[in-house]
């Protein structure tokens, strides 16, 4: 009788193991990505860190689970883990090349300000995946870096596709606007200008450069 109650018991242990919902790295990116926009930085840090752990622990039971090189790609952005970044996406871009992980590699060498070959990736994925996820994102990328280089009217035409793709960012106005206003298209500078206030209305540097371009 002793056996068959320590049977049931190991049976049900075991079950209660499989049955734990494992950790998803996904989940915990995105958890942390809330958090970070709800203002709660060192907990969305938390949650970032513990998806990186998970990604970790996937590519031990698979090295060449491309979902986990994503999140993990994506993690280490958010906590500003630039180098690794790339290094990650190297290693991950050896095995496919993924669209997911070509973007993120570009937006780690734009933070280490490699422009160069933040520009070559982002107009890679944009040549791969023309209607990928992260489309608009990528052009905005790439207007950042002309407008860094003082290329003001390629920085136009980026930032021009990435609201078109993706208007609901008033940052991403706000800077379309600047590099309009920087080469006297006033018309076109107070367009987007309004356009970010629309979004955020509290916006100072957009109110500021609106008031600039009608006097």
């Amino acid at each position: 009788m002793k056996r068959i109650i320590a049977g049931v018991i190991f049976l049900f242990s075991v079950v209660a193991l499989y049955s734990q919902e494992k950790p998803d790295a996904l989940k915990l990116f995105r958890n942390g990505r809330d958090l970070e926009y709800n203002g709660r930085t060192a907990d969305a840090r938390e949650a970032y860190r513990q998806a990186v752990e998970v990604c970790k622990q996937d590519l031990g039971v698979n090295p060449k689970n491309m979902d986990a090189y994503t999140v993990y790609g994506w993690a280490l952005i958010r906590l500003e883990k630039y180098q690794e970044t790339v290094d990650i996406c190297l290693e991950a871009l050896k095995i496919t090349p993924d669209v997911r992980i070509i973007e993120t590699l570009g937006e780690g060498y734009f933070y280490l300000r490699n422009y160069r070959e933040s520009l070559k990736q982002m107009e890679r994925y944009i040549d791969a995946a023309p209607r990928g996820e992260r489309i608009s994102t990528a052009y905005f990328f790439m207007g950042e870096i002309f407008r860094i280089q003082q290329q003001y009217n390629r920085a136009d035409i980026a930032y021009s596709a990435a609201v078109y793709y993706e208007p609901a960012i008033s940052l991403w106005w706000y800077r379309l606007a600047t590099v309009r206003e920087t080469v006297g298209d006033k018309g076109g500078a107070s367009e987007a200008y309004q356009r970010a206030l629309r979004l955020r209305p509290d916006y100072r540097e957009a109110t500021e450069g609106l008031n600039r371009v009608r006097t």
